[in-house]
């Protein structure tokens, strides 16, 4: 049986792969992109099978992400699967960045990287209520949220936020055949983080794991496609950790 899946933030890198992944199982996914208009219709290009459709909307609206789970749910003849993917990350360093700029960035990373994935949630969520055919959630989160990010704080935090919610949405939506987790990776090689991981810091940052690199996008991919899949119900309310042991947790 195929699925209406709608991935946000999948106009390119994570995203992408996440979209391509649930497309090459044969299902139906809605694309969701913030600005990048001309990406995400190239995403919904690049995917194999019919019934794609790219969808725009600011995250940190929540009428616009209202309208945008409404809209997915027509465009894709249901929705099944919701990937929280998209993410602001802008660095705001305490002891250089000056007070507008930190509240700027506390108030829009919040927005879209945990208001936003919690608005998108309570609606898609009523939505697999009203269909009474259970569904489930997917959100992306960081290693960040565990180890702290000293540039980017409200990443970090904004992580560690929608990782808890997260394990709320499992506790409170499993009666309704919901099923919620989370994965948490490390650094991931895609467009946001190129400059980095071709500058001085890459070797750095690719020693961080003992594997002597980052992770590809599909490899993220590949832990939200098991956790959207009926064989990982029982592990709602799970972070799973994708960062190749950069990172351990006790």
């Amino acid at each position: 049986m195929t699925r209406g899946v709608l991935v946000t933030g999948a106009s390119r890198g994570i995203g992408r792969a996440v979209a391509a992944a649930f497309a090459a199982d044969g299902d139906r996914v809605a694309v969701h992109y913030g600005t990048r208009r001309a990406d995400a219709e190239e995403t919904v290009r690049s995917l194999p099978g019919e019934g794609h459709t790219a969808l725009g909307a600011d995250l940190t609206d929540p009428e616009a992400v209202r309208r945008l789970v409404a809209d997915a749910a027509e465009a894709l003849g249901g929705i099944d699967v919701l990937v929280n993917n998209a993410a602001e990350m802008r660095a705001h360093p305490p002891a250089t960045t000056g007070w507008d700029d930190w509240v700027a960035a506390w108030r829009t990373t919040l927005d879209v990287n945990l208001t936003g994935a919690a608005h998108a949630s309570y609606c898609a969520a009523r939505h697999m209520i009203a269909r009474g055919a259970g569904g489930r959630i997917v959100n992306v989160g960081s290693r960040g949220a565990f180890r702290g990010e000293p540039d980017h704080p409200a990443y970090g935090a904004s992580k560690a936020g929608l990782h808890a919610l997260g394990q709320s949405l499992a506790v409170a939506l499993a009666p309704h055949g919901i099923a919620v987790a989370s994965v948490a990776p490390g650094f991931v090689d895609t467009e946001r983080v190129a400059d980095r991981l071709g500058g001085a810091e890459g070797a750095a940052i690719r020693a961080q794991s003992p594997f002597g690199r980052v992770a590809a996008p599909e490899e993220v991919a590949a832990a939200v496609r098991w956790l959207a899949s009926p064989d990982a119900v029982w592990s709602s309310g799970a972070v799973l950790d994708v960062n190749g042991a950069s990172y351990l947790r006790t």
